[in-house]
């Protein structure tokens, strides 16, 4: 039972927070590593399917992170993004919408690590 309340806690507090508290966060990390905002917003575009002025609106309104991700149209190739966020298996994560979020996490990492922006978006190598 304890184990249960702390994660519904946990996702309750990731859901409810307010995505202009977090975005500010991808960015900086990115920026640290010497990537941009254009970057980050390109991230959020592939897989949420949001233009860089609807991720500044959701920034600056008030969005909930859940929301931000339940209203997004989420791009059907990001079950290609595999790999560990916080040591668990993003593809292994039950919860569809904690999945999406973690999908971010894990680009947002992969991002500052200096990867290709073409294996960040799982485009196809010719």
């Amino acid at each position: 039972m304890n184990i249960l309340y702390n994660t519904f806690m946990q996702k309750s507090k990731v859901f409810d927070m307010p995505f202009g508290r977090v975005y500010p966060l991808l960015v900086k990390k990115a920026e640290r590593k010497g990537r941009t905002q254009a970057e980050v917003d390109e991230i959020i575009t592939w897989l949420c399917g949001y233009s860089a002025e609807e991720i500044h609106r959701a920034a600056e309104d008030g969005t909930t992170y859940g929301d931000f991700f339940r209203r997004a149209k989420m791009n059907p190739e990001r079950i290609k993004i595999t790999g560990k966020v916080c040591g668990i298996q993003v593809e292994a994560i039950q919860d569809p919408l904690m999945r999406d979020i973690r999908y971010l996490d894990k680009m947002a990492d992969e991002l500052a690590k200096g990867k290709k922006m073409e294996k960040i978006l799982r485009k196809a190598q010719n």
